[in-house]
């Protein structure tokens, strides 16, 4: 990548960085009371705000190294551009996801690692793409991507903001899953708590037995004890097998 000239040494160092530093902490302190989905659509709002020659971002998601979606898009046009990575199944975002690394075209009109993917690009308007790993959790993968409609829209200066970017929305992404994981768990215990009142006041039982009928209901219906509790809070009824799905 030839640097351009008219970044100096100075350009390091300077009250630009500290701004960009202090703008990534505060977004990431900002995105932590949100839930995922918003999370993730305030990261590429953000990063469109904050990355050099970025004008459109999304998420890219794969579940189980199998299942690819957007997350969150600023708009129609990145999720066409990934539907074309997805369905030409090639492309720097699935290389980023995949392969852990930053990659980056410069002109989608002179790629030839991914040229199939590169015309349907060129086809939508998109010339200058850089694509980051956001993280990797077991199976499950992430990377942000952004585009331009100008060829090398992104240099050297966008992969540092960037890089620098992605490791702070990860952190903001990982805190707003821990904080749903936190609220789903206390949501279930809260609807067992209830079934268990309702039959401990019905059959004058304790809280171990009724928790007792709540298993034993949920091993013969095949269905999750928290939705025999539900079931039960919704209709007065422990569910019969099959009722509660």
């Amino acid at each position: 990548m030839t640097p351009d000239a008219t970044r100096g040494p100075a350009h390091r160092g300077t009250p630009t960085d500290y701004t960009l530093a202090m703008r990534l902490s505060d977004l990431a302190r900002d995105l932590q009371a949100e839930d995922p989905e918003q999370t993730m659509q305030g990261i590429v709002v953000a990063a469109v705000e904050t990355i050099p020659g970025a004008a459109h971002a999304g998420i890219s998601e794969v579940e189980r190294r199998r299942i690819v979606r957007t997350s969150a898009a600023t708009g129609d046009l990145v999720r066409a551009v990934d539907q074309a990575q997805y369905s030409t199944a090639e492309g720097p975002c699935l290389a980023a996801l995949f392969e852990h690394r930053t990659v980056h075209i410069p002109d989608t009109n002179a790629e030839s690692r991914w040229p199939t993917f590169s015309e349907k690009a060129a086809d939508l308007g998109v010339r200058s793409i850089l694509s980051f790993q956001l993280y990797v959790a077991n199976d499950n993968l992430g990377a942000l991507n952004l585009y331009a409609r100008e060829p090398r829209a992104f240099d050297d200066e966008s992969e540092d903001v960037g890089l620098l970017f992605a490791a702070h929305a990860a952190v903001a992404m990982a805190d707003a899953r821990k904080v749903q994981q936190l609220s789903h768990a206390v949501s279930v215990r809260d609807q067992i708590g209830q079934a268990k009142g309702i039959l401990m006041e019905r059959h004058k039982i304790t809280g171990d037995q009724a928790f007792a009928l709540l298993v034993r209901a949920s091993q013969h219906a095949n269905v999750k004890l928290v939705d025999i509790a539900r079931y039960l809070t919704e209709t007065g009824e422990l569910a019969k097998p099959g009722a509660a799905r």
